[in-house]
């Protein structure tokens, strides 16, 4: 039997290796990106897991056997969940890793733009002194709006971790009850009321089919002048041309991204070289314990299933 890992972005398979020895599965790995790469990868799967590669309908018809697909990671958005339940195929991920360090990486973020951080760094190195910025882009978060899109487990510690810093959060997330909202010190709010009244929105919901392109011209015309949006959630959730013309025009002060669409950014994409947009590679999940987390939480997914038990986190059980 087959445990086929499609594509992934750690030094080796040592660690799924460790779970898997002793088990009578064969590993069997590759880096395949393309549905034409992955058919023949994943034919004679019994159990697969993937990070980024695009496990579309056309790759989940070409498994014959597989009992189970595992996705590194939260988000599933690179798996056609529709596709797999039809051929009786659980999707599971891993919705528990990483959720202190996007959360903190969040707020590094936020600090760092709206402390001009990077500026000054830059302007240093380079031999100034002095002011990198005009004063009006340097504020105290103590005397901010900050809106919060999305409650669930990351969305709530981030806003734990912005009741510390004295500033007012809004809440939006439209599947939450909005007492738990209140019972954390924010205030429930619509996603409308939110872009109207924050001086800064972070997004942390999930790529969906409705909350894809959810920041587009609409939305930005919406939110105060000179805010900050702060996303390390999907790349897909923004539309990238909307938020350079909102960037160029000043209607946004600034942005910080974990994410973008498409990933890598293409060369010479216009969002290259602004000076008021901090970029990080999709590394927010980043430490060790959460990656070797992410890891043997995938690797046990998959080997649970293949042992007859019904894996945990399942993602595509309902429609």
């Amino acid at each position: 039997m087959q445990i086929v890992i499609t594509d992934y972005t750690f030094p080796d398979l040592s660690i799924e290796e460790q779970v898997f020895s002793g088990s009578g599965f064969s590993l069997v790995s590759g880096q395949a990106k393309t549905p034409e790469t992955l058919i023949p990868l994943v034919k004679t799967a019994d159990a697969v897991i993937t990070q980024f590669a695009p496990v579309n309908a056309s790759v989940i018809e070409a498994m014959e056997r597989a009992k189970v697909i595992v996705r590194y990671g939260i988000g599933v958005d690179n798996v056609d969940l529709k596709a797999a339940r039809s051929k009786g195929i659980p999707v599971c991920n891993v919705p528990d890793y990483c959720i202190d360090e996007v959360a903190d990486h969040t707020l590094a973020f936020l600090l760092a733009s709206t402390r001009q951080v990077v500026p000054h760094s830059v302007a240093i190195h380079a031999g100034k002194w002095g002011l990198a910025t005009p004063i009006s882009g340097i504020k105290a978060l103590r005397d901010m709006t900050v809106g919060v899109v999305g409650f669930g487990r990351i969305g709530r510690e981030v806003v734990a971790r912005l009741k510390a810093f004295k500033c007012r959060v809004l809440v939006h997330d439209p599947v939450v009850d909005p007492t738990q909202i209140t019972l954390q010190g924010a205030e429930p709010s619509t996603l409308s009321e939110i872009l109207k009244n924050s001086d800064a929105v972070t997004l942390h919901c999930p790529s969906t089919e409705k909350t894809r392109g959810l920041m587009g011209h609409e939305a930005f015309t919406q939110m105060k002048q000179g805010a900050i949006l702060i996303n390390l959630a999907r790349g897909d959730l923004v539309q990238p041309d909307a938020l350079v013309e909102a960037l160029k025009s000043g209607k946004l002060g600034g942005a910080a991204l974990d994410v973008f669409s498409p990933e890598p950014i293409p060369p010479g994409h216009p969002i290259l070289g602004m000076a008021q947009v901090i970029l990080a590679p999709h590394i927010a999940s980043v430490s060790v314990p959460a990656v070797r987390k992410l890891r043997e939480t995938a690797a046990g997914l998959a080997l649970s299933a293949l042992q007859g038990a019904v894996p945990a986190n399942i993602v595509n059980a309902n429609p």
